[in-house]
């Protein structure tokens, strides 16, 4: 019995210790330590998502040219919200009823207990109003925001644009919240891993008044955001804003490019449009203003305009592939009286000097020479029939880049259109198709249809005499351990020997000397080119022209097309020439200035409007 007596002793001291235990730590919660004052003084710790700052973008001369302007964001915590005075809501924010409705509905879908995003892009001066009544509103609490600002005003087509991210991309990427803005186009699509940077969080206690108090714990388990990798791009910013004022009111594209890179300098598209419209609290109303506009500007023509044929622009390469299969000679000549005949078909030509050789073929743009040439061609001996053939045609063009994507860093590049045998035999039966019949390929029409990056990268592998890198913006990525970039660095081989590019650069060079690209010389500089006047189902013909210089070492390449304007000399060989001038000089000759304000103030989309003065 003394042993039971005993361990009930023992259980009774054990509880008797626990008890003074829990006392003595109540008594210090309550008295001693004021941090649990503090906890008992507020209901909520918040957890606050810390967004980073998003990568920074220069240009290759180190211009800053996408930055990040300070914004205010409204969050919300749907389980704390209580009843409040929804018109004073609305009141202060400038919103509608509705909206408030339909925003607090959507945070209550996704999580009672989450943060969602409210209400985006506050100025200061409208949040620091409706924080005054902040503890009116339980469950609400604001945060600066970072978005997108363009110093420029330009390169919209290639920059891109962030957005709010979308439902299905939520499924995907683990990443992102909602609420949470992500790369949508251009640059800021294709590095969006890199220039995101990575998330933070810290906890906050707020009082019942849903006034913060202060960090929790002192910030033990908040953790730091990691800013986005700045990036360097191959821009050249002036030259841009260069070529889209050469480019404004007309439709078109300009891509020029540093040949012994593949670096893209400027890329054009016009009409384009102010990227900072799709920035701040009327993003979604621009947005769909632009999308609406006849004219497009949202569409990027250098990449995604498949449907151009290349026109005259195209015969370099069918020389160079002639001289390749040994079935043209240099020093060969074919005759032309107006034009190509062969039966039924007929492809005219415009008047022009007695041709010696090829180059000079070239200098004058001979339509009847490059139809015998591309005859010639496909009507080899060694080939078995013309589906044969023609795959072996198609074999150069892909070894110039031409009918695939070429990978270029912005989402949207279109692979363009080569025809292949199988495109001609469903057209026309197999076995029914030859050389005539699709003759007018022979001079860059008919069904090929190519990007306007596609040509300037064909003029660089030109240029370059025999190859090609991969055309691409950017230079150099902040803190990169990916080698990302490396494929950038891969030199491209085309079908055709160094020894023959030699005939068809001096051809380039003559047609700027004294051909019907005249108006493209630069006084100190070989400038070599080639002028295309691309046939138009739908209107007047468009002006193209592709062109390098100086002649040796070449520093820059470069397409333009000008829709519905004519002959390639009378728009495109110009502003090419501009351009080049632009990038090798800095500045534009004082005798070439009333040439410059011609393009620059011609008008090509809006018409005319004729004014009679006669009286009815």
């Amino acid at each position: 019995m003394d042993i039971f007596k005993n361990r009930r002793f023992v259980i009774l001291a054990i509880f008797g210790s626990m008890f003074a235990i829990f006392g003595i730590k109540l008594f210090y919660i309550q008295l001693v330590d004021d941090k649990y004052e503090a906890l008992a003084n507020q209901n909520v710790i918040r957890n606050v998502t810390v967004y980073p700052n998003r990568g920074l973008v220069f240009d290759r001369n180190g211009v800053l040219i996408v930055e990040n302007d300070a914004t205010y964001e409204i969050f919300v915590i749907p389980r704390q919200v209580k009843e409040l005075d929804t018109a004073l809501f609305c009141q202060l924010l400038d919103l509608n009823p509705q909206y408030f409705k339909d925003q607090l509905a959507k945070a209550k879908a996704y999580s009672r207990y989450v943060p969602s995003s409210f209400l985006k892009n506050i100025s200061v001066e409208q949040y620091a109003s409706f924080q005054e009544h902040l503890y009116m509103f339980p469950g609400f609490y604001g945060d600066i925001r970072l978005v997108r600002k363009y110093p420029h005003n330009a390169a919209a087509h290639v920059l891109g644009y962030t957005g709010e991210i979308g439902e299905e991309l939520l499924k995907l990427q683990p990443y992102y919240s909602p609420g949470d803005y992500i790369g949508t186009s251009g640059l800021e699509a294709t590095y969006e891993p890199f220039l995101r940077g990575r998330k933070g969080s810290k906890l906050i206690l707020v009082d019942k008044f849903n006034r913060e108090q202060g960090s929790f714990q002192d910030g033990l388990y908040d953790t730091a955001a990691v800013s986005g990798s700045n990036i360097t791009i191959s821009l050249d910013m002036e030259l841009q804003a260069y070529g889209e004022l050469l480019m404004q009111n007309k439709k078109g594209c300009i891509v020029a490019i540093e040949p012994n890179t593949g670096e893209i300098l400027a890329m054009i598209s016009g009409p384009s449009y102010n990227p900072n419209l799709l920035t701040g609290r009327q993003r979604g109303n621009n947005y769909v203003a632009l999308l609406a506009d006849t004219l497009k500007p949202l569409f990027n023509r250098a990449i995604s305009g498949g449907s151009y044929p290349p026109g005259s622009t195209f015969k370099s390469l069918m020389a160079l592939m002639a001289l390749q299969e040994g079935s043209l000679l240099p020093e060969d000549v074919y005759p032309c009286f107006g034009g190509y005949r062969l039966g039924a078909h007929t492809v005219g030509c415009h008047a022009h000097p007695p041709l010696r050789d090829l180059s000079a073929a070239i200098q004058y743009s001979c339509n009847s020479y490059f139809c015998y040439v591309f005859k010639n061609v496909i009507d080899q001996d060694k080939f078995k029939n013309s589906d044969e053939a023609l795959a072996m045609w198609n074999s150069y063009l892909y070894s110039f880049g031409l009918g695939q994507k070429l990978g270029v860093d912005i989402p949207g590049e279109h692979k363009g259109l080569v025809p292949t045998p199988k495109y001609y035999n469903d057209i026309y039966d197999v076995g029914r198709w030859k050389s005539s019949t699709i003759i007018s390929l022979a001079i860059g029409q008919g069904e090929l249809g190519l990007t306007p990056l596609q040509m300037a990268n064909m003029t660089a592998a030109i240029a370059n005499r025999g190859y090609y890198y991969t055309p691409h913006f950017v230079k150099s990525i902040e803190n990169d351990t990916t080698n990302f970039l490396d494929r950038y660095l891969k030199r491209n081989l085309t079908k055709v020997d160094q020894k023959h590019f030699d005939y068809v650069v001096e051809g380039l060079y003559q047609t700027v000397q004294q051909g019907t690209g005249r108006i493209a010389q630069i006084e100190g500089y070989e400038v070599c080119g080639k002028t295309g006047t691309v046939e138009n189902p739908h209107g007047e013909d468009h002006s193209a022209f592709i062109a390098f210089a100086p002649k040796t070492n070449p520093q820059i390449v470069i397409t333009v097309f000008v829709e519905n304007s004519g002959f390639g000399a009378t728009y495109a060989a110009p502003i090419a020439s501009l351009m080049m001038e632009k990038y090798l000089n800095d500045t534009i000759a004082t005798k070439r200035l009333p040439l410059e304000k011609r393009m620059i103030e011609k008008d090509l989309i809006h018409p005319k409007v004729i004014v009679s003065n006669e009286t009815p």
